[in-house]
Parts: C-alpha cells; sequence; structure tokens
C-alpha cells in the first residue's frame, strides 16, 4: 500500500506569481499543499492554464516559488537536482547525438568514464524496448522512440523521482497507449516515484495511484481521487468510467468558470 511508505515530496503552501513585461501581476499558484509517498504514480490535472507545468519546475528546482516550500525527504530543493529528473513533451533530444550518447549525457557531465556510461545506457535502452538502437540518431525514431530514449535518459541517471511533464501529448492515440502500458512496466521495475502532468482524464485513471485535479488560475488542489482498481485497468470497466465521468466533470465546472472571467 502507498500510505505505508515514507513521505519523500512535501509542498507546503506553494504560490507563484508572475509579473508580465507590461507590469501586469498574474498569480499562477496559489498555496498548494501536498504530500507524496516514495514508489507513488501521482498524476496532475487541470484546465488549460492552471499551473501544471509551472509546479513541475518549481518542484524540479527550474522555478522559484513566490512562497511556500518544497522538500524531498526533508531537504528543501532550492535549485535543480535532488535526486530528481524532468522529462518533457518535446523529447529534448540532441539531434547530433545518437541514442547512447543522448542517454549517456547525464553520466557524461558527472563525470563517469565512458565504458561505464556505455554500459548504463545498454541497460536503460534494453529497459525501455530500444536495444539495437544504440547508434540510430533522433531523427531516425519514432516519436514513441524519441520518448522512450528521454525516459531512458532519465532513468540512468537514477533519480528518485521522475517529473513528467505531458510527455505522450504529441503521439498519435495508438502509440500514447502503447506508451502508457510501457511506462507502467518500467515504473514496476524501477520503483520510482512519478508525478505526472497531463490533459487526458482518461490517461490520468489508466495511470495514477493518485491524482490531483487543479482549479482554475490561480492553480489550487480541488480535489485528491484516490484510484482503488488493481493494475492493470479496463479503460470500459464500471469503477473506471465513473472516476472517469467525475474527473471530466470538474474539469468541464472549471473550464467553464475560467471562459465567464
Amino acid at each position: 500500500m502507498a500510505g505505508a511508505r515514507p513521505v519523500t515530496l512535501v509542498l507546503r503552501d506553494v504560490s507563484r506569481v508572475f509579473t508580465t513585461e507590461k507590469g501586469e501581476t498574474i498569480e499562477a499558484l496559489s498555496r498548494i499543499s501536498l504530500e507524496i509517498r516514495d514508489q507513488e504514480f501521482i498524476c496532475i490535472l487541470g484546465p488549460s492554464g492552471c499551473g501544471k507545468t509551472t509546479i513541475l519546475r518549481i518542484i524540479a528546482g527550474l522555478e522559484t516559488a513566490t512562497s511556500g516550500t518544497i522538500s524531498v525527504n526533508g531537504i528543501a530543493v532550492t535549485k535543480p537536482g535532488s535526486g530528481m529528473a524532468m522529462i518533457f513533451q518535446e523529447y529534448s533530444l540532441y539531434p547530433w547525438r545518437n541514442v547512447q550518447d543522448n542517454v549517456t549525457l547525464g553520466l557524461e557531465l558527472k563525470g563517469m568514464k565512458k565504458p561505464e556510461r556505455e554500459e548504463h545506457a545498454r541497460k536503460f535502452l534494453e529497459l525501455v524496448g530500444l536495444k539495437g538502437f544504440e547508434h540510430s540518431f533522433p531523427y531516425e525514431l519514432s516519436g514513441g522512440m524519441r520518448q522512450r530514449v528521454a525516459v531512458a535518459r532519465a532513468l540512468a541517471i537514477d533519480p528518485s523521482i521522475l517529473l513528467m511533464d505531458e510527455p505522450f501529448g504529441a503521439l498519435d492515440a495508438q502509440t500514447r497507449n502503447r506508451m502508457q502500458h510501457e511506462l507502467l512496466d518500467i515504473w514496476r521495475k524501477t520503483k520510482k516515484t512519478i508525478l505526472f502532468v497531463t490533459h487526458s482524464v482518461d490517461e490520468a485513471v489508466f495511470l495514477a495511484d493518485r491524482i490531483v485535479v487543479l482549479t482554475r488560475r490561480p492553480g489550487t488542489i480541488r480535489e485528491i481521487i484516490t484510484v482503488p482498481q488493481e493494475r492493470p485497468r479496463e479503460r470500459t470497466s464500471e469503477q473506471f468510467v465513473q472516476i472517469r465521468r467525475h474527473l471530466l466533470d470538474m474539469i468541464n465546472e472549471e473550464s467553464a468558470a475560467s471562459s465567464k472571467v
């Protein structure tokens, strides 16, 4: 049970205010508090512009909260690192580096010797189903394969927490479903804690232990839903459909309220 595992990531009253070039103040997030346990799979869901990506960037240390605190295993997050890796929708692969060299980039920056980092790369490429593609270049791969390279690169530095910002959003429906199954398999094998931002209600219900639903901007936590179904989940089951409908109702309410502001 997730509840029996220790809390690893804590957000306390996290808010974020931006100032535009015109001097206008925009409150993106307001007093977000959340505790995430070791090895949990958390999905963050909400209407467009509610601050989902901003939360991940603050957790990753890529942005600074205007107020509030974030800690990992009791240590405050003040800069990138802290045992976390972030995976973006755009893959962020270097086109001039082959698959193996993209995966070993973080290890190279850490000063790991070439034979050791190449061994690491082969291990994680096999894990994500890309054994034999070590010397291919990104332009030779499909979108799903490029995203697997990004996952392998993140796993290679052995983070305790994976932050995933709509990683399957650019994929076609068939590839996206396949990648969801593969991600769950990788999660079971690596025992990582995952925070996964998505616009897809179906994806959130299929993947998550808990789903954090945000309100329209400024983003606050409207509800946290525990998904009780065992995996693998059947998308047409009564329980799955009920949870999906409840989430859709909330997202639609928030989106409708945003359009009236």
